[in-house]
């Protein structure tokens, strides 16, 4: 079966690029859980908007689910010999939508790095992604350099430095607050600024 290890943080943390980077040091493949991201007109509905980014703005059960059906095809070994492919969505930043069945993962794979923001929350949902993980860690950051981060991002995504602003002020901020209060649960907490490792341990066992 992979192994599945999870990074978590605040948002802006810089969790896709230390999971893009742990994942090609050690032959895995990166799973973002952004592809989750309810689309704009699901949030339109539902009067989530401007919200966007918040965990109830995320299909936390499909997450799961898409977590729990890798366990079960790297435990079948019919599905390796089939050489059977679990397809996941990605998050298209450009579009700042999700995209359908843009990732491949082999049943054979050896590694799986996913990484979100609210994996360790204690909600039924987001424990039942937790349960199909063998370890998450948390990535740790400068808190100015975090919402520096953002404003830039939203500022490349379109947004002018005053809205930027205002949106770190009024939702990724309140969010990293919510995440940052359950860091205790993490496994390890690593910062990007150290050395990849280039094994992996032993390490605690999913629930």
């Amino acid at each position: 079966m992979p192994r599945i290890i999870a990074i978590t943080g605040a948002p802006g943390a810089g969790k896709t690029t230390y999971a893009v980077q742990l994942a090609a040091h050690l032959g895995g493949v990166h799973l973002p859980m952004d592809g989750y991201h309810l689309a704009d007109v699901s949030l339109d509905r539902l009067g989530l908007r401007d919200r966007k980014g918040a965990p109830e703005t995320f299909d936390a059960w499909g997450y799961a689910a898409l977590l729990r059906r890798l366990r079960e095809v790297g435990d079948d070994p019919g599905a390796r010999e089939r050489g059977e492919t679990v397809y996941a969505p990605a998050f298209e930043r450009d579009l700042e939508q999700p995209l359908a069945g843009a990732i491949a993962v082999p049943a054979d794979v050896g590694l799986v790095v996913t990484e979100g923001n609210y994996l360790l929350l204690d909600t039924p949902e987001w424990r039942a992604a937790r349960a199909c993980v063998d370890e998450v860690w948390w990535l740790d950051v400068d808190d100015d350099l975090r919402r520096a981060r953002l404003v830039a991002r939203h500022v490349r995504f379109g947004k002018t430095p005053e809205e930027a602003a205002a949106w770190v002020a009024a939702v990724d901020d309140p969010n990293a607050a919510l995440v940052q209060a359950v860091r205790h649960r993490a496994d390890r907490v690593v910062r990007a600024d150290e050395p990849l490792p280039d094994a992996l341990s032993p390490g605690p066992t999913r629930p």
